[in-house]
């Protein structure tokens, strides 16, 4: 008798997509922020520099859903 065993990965791409974004958010924003910081920065720079980050890893994360 055979196993036949189903599979729904083909539902699974939120779950990448979410865990990318959260790696993309975690890591280089609080980085960024923290060296524009270190180096002095007044408080609207580092205001700045955490929005562009934010805006840079979204448009990363849409490019790639949108290359997929």
């Amino acid at each position: 008798m055979r196993h036949i065993e189903i599979h729904r990965t083909h539902r699974i791409g939120w779950l990448r997509a979410a865990v990318l974004g959260a790696n993309d958010v975690l890591f280089p924003l609080p980085a960024s922020s923290c060296g524009v910081a270190a180096a002095g920065g007044s408080s609207q720079s580092i205001l700045i520099a955490g929005v562009a980050g934010l805006v840079a890893g979204a448009m990363s994360m849409a490019a790639g859903e949108y290359v997929r």
